[in-house]
């Protein structure tokens, strides 16, 4: 089943994505490169509309698809649209902040852990939502991270969540790379870091049962991945030059690899390698954890 529904799903992002790109073009919903954009021509930015329709069909049509995807898409609805919201017309970013923390906030409530914990994960799933919107800065990194992640927790979790999942990414995937033919644009970008840390919240926290907060951020940060690292860095750097932390710039990883001339294959490559890295150490860390004890 979970098969049939990673191809039903791959099959929806090939054949809708084209379709959200014209409705792009009609509504005039378009990437204009100038500034801190290197793109050449003028792109749709449709390609998040498909990943949130892909889910939510997902989601409905499948008779088992799990305890918590109720509630994990009905936050993500909220994240996308606000996210499309600040495609169409900027938002100020605190109240995308304060979005994605009460989208967060309907995960945590439902799980069973002590309140520092719920805590902990509440703020890493938004910050996970944003964080995969700030590394969206190059063709295919978003998808590519987020693929990699419900690869890789789908070997250690619940197959008939990730696998559809990864299905769904990467049917969107061959629009958005080599060439981005289309752009998943805030909401699509958030909509993965949340869906993302979302599920991976789910399936993790019962094995924080009596872990202390130093050990379960390590964790989360190594989970995180290149989004979490990258995004921290970042903010780290621009509040140490006296800047605003969500200013945005050209400093994030896949910026400064790009400045350097490197092929953007080379960067991707060198990117989703470092972002595999981290989260199996994340993830072995997690067992050699559990199995020791506390």
């Amino acid at each position: 089943m979970a098969i049939f529904s990673a191809i039903l799903n791959f099959l929806w992002g090939i054949i809708a994505t084209p379709v959200s790109m014209k409705l792009s073009r009609t509504f005039r919903l378009m990437d204009v490169p100038g500034g801190r954009k290197k793109h050449l021509a003028v792109t749709p930015r449709g390609a998040g509309i498909v990943l949130w329709t892909g889910y939510l069909l997902w989601a409905l049509v499948n008779p088992n698809p799990g305890v918590e995807v109720p509630y994990v898409a009905s936050g993500a609805t909220l994240v996308f649209l606000v996210g499309y919201m600040d495609d169409m017309h900027p938002l100020p970013p605190l109240k995308r902040l304060t979005v994605h923390i009460l989208a967060a906030a309907w995960i945590t409530l439902q799980l069973e852990a002590p309140l520092y914990q719920k805590l902990m994960l509440m703020l890493w799933i938004a910050g996970c939502t944003s964080a995969y919107n700030f590394v969206d800065g190059m063709d295919g990194l978003a998808l590519s991270l987020a693929f990699v992640t419900s690869y890789l927790a789908y070997r250690g979790g619940n197959p008939y969540t990730w696998m559809p999942f990864c299905g769904l990414i990467a049917g969107v995937l061959i629009w958005n790379f080599p060439h981005a033919r289309t752009f998943l644009g805030d909401g699509g970008a958030t909509l993965l870091g949340y869906v993302c840390s979302s599920h991976l919240a789910w399936d993790i926290s019962p094995r924080f049962f009596n872990m202390g907060p130093l050990p379960m951020a390590l964790i989360l940060l190594l989970v995180g991945g290149v989004p979490v690292i990258d995004t921290l860095a970042a903010m780290i750097r621009r509040m140490a030059c006296g800047k605003s932390p969500f200013r945005p710039d050209r400093g994030h990883a896949h910026h400064i690899l790009l400045d350097r001339k490197l092929a953007a294959w080379q960067v991707l490559s060198l990117l989703v390698l470092a972002h595999a890295s981290f989260v199996g150490a994340g993830y072995y860390t997690l067992h050699v954890y559990v199995k020791s004890g506390p």
